[in-house]
């Protein structure tokens, strides 16, 4: 399989890939060469090395890793092989090899530290997901993710997310609406930002903000379909839930002041989703090493 076959297997736009890859290569490229590598290691020089797990977690964004390595062998006409050892969304232990190169080692060496940029990144995503989706087990909620992202990042960030076990929300401004409450302060109610929206583009879902049951009642009368359900405690939750039980068709969603530690007692409420940002914005990077052999 290629490495584009490999990228859109998984939902991956190659280009894009290819495109932030070239980015993230020219940033660490910006001052010059590789100066520490041109000149201790031989031009001749070739090299077999392995991408390799120093914890436990679920891994993410090995093929961006590929198409890294793969864009600067191109830039520097340096043939490498690339063999994917683990697929993304498999839990890894500390030990587990994910990825072995082999090529010219000035290249291997260049390209290492963005190839764990982004897997480190997007494992890290994909891990604390992993024990978000863990912690609802059992309960009808999914953890579903935020635009809080990287800045530059978002596709893949997502990406790492549905790795992980989670569900993507809107991907930017255009594919839904969301109407939060500086909308409505700015329209003047629930309502009439509902109607605004509805009006001016029909084919979009639209999602409305609430931060009190008032809101609720509002937005489900409007026609919203999807409620957004803005930093209630579970009583309130619940209180939502039961205005929401004679309208199947209206899914909600909690956000706002979630921990691991009381997501199974808010999904027991009865919400449909739990939105989490810091899946995006907060996620520690897991730490994988990347070794000559």
């Amino acid at each position: 399989m290629s490495t584009d076959q490999l990228l859109r297997s998984h939902g991956l736009d190659p280009d894009l890939v290819r495109g932030l890859v070239r980015a993230t290569l020219a940033e660490d490229l910006a001052w010059g060469d590789d100066v520490t590598t041109t000149t201790t290691i031989a031009a001749d020089a070739v090299s077999t090395a392995r991408m390799v797990s120093r914890e436990d977690g679920v891994l993410a964004g090995v093929g961006v890793a590929v198409a890294a390595v793969e864009e600067l062998s191109e830039q520097m006409q340096t043939p490498v092989t690339c063999t994917v050892l683990i697929a993304d969304g498999t839990p890894i232990t500390a030990g587990d090899a994910v990825l072995e190169v082999s090529g010219p080692t000035r290249t291997l060496l260049t390209a290492e530290r963005t190839m764990l940029n982004l897997v480190c990144q997007l494992s890290g995503v994909a891990s604390l997901t992993r024990r978000w989706a863990q912690a609802l087990a059992g309960t009808q909620a999914a953890v579903r993710d935020t635009r809080k992202t990287v800045p530059g990042l978002r596709v893949l960030q997502k990406y790492a997310v549905r790795c992980g076990g989670g569900i993507n929300h809107r991907m930017g401004l255009g594919d839904a609406a969301l109407i939060k409450d500086n909308h409505v302060a700015a329209a003047g109610s629930i309502s009439a930002a509902f109607a605004a929206v509805r009006e001016r583009a029909p084919q979009i879902d639209i999602e409305v903000e609430c931060d009190t049951l008032a809101q609720v009642s509002e937005a489900i009368a409007a026609g919203a379909r999807m409620v957004l359900l803005d930093n209630m405690d579970p009583d309130r939750l619940r209180e939502a839930v039961a205005l929401a039980a004679d309208h199947p068709e209206v899914t909600l969603e909690a956000s706002g002041g979630l921990t691991l530690a009381t997501a199974a007692e808010v999904a027991a409420t009865g919400v449909d989703y739990i939105a989490v940002g810091e899946l995006t914005h907060s996620a520690r990077a897991l730490d994988l090493g990347f070794d000559l052999t």
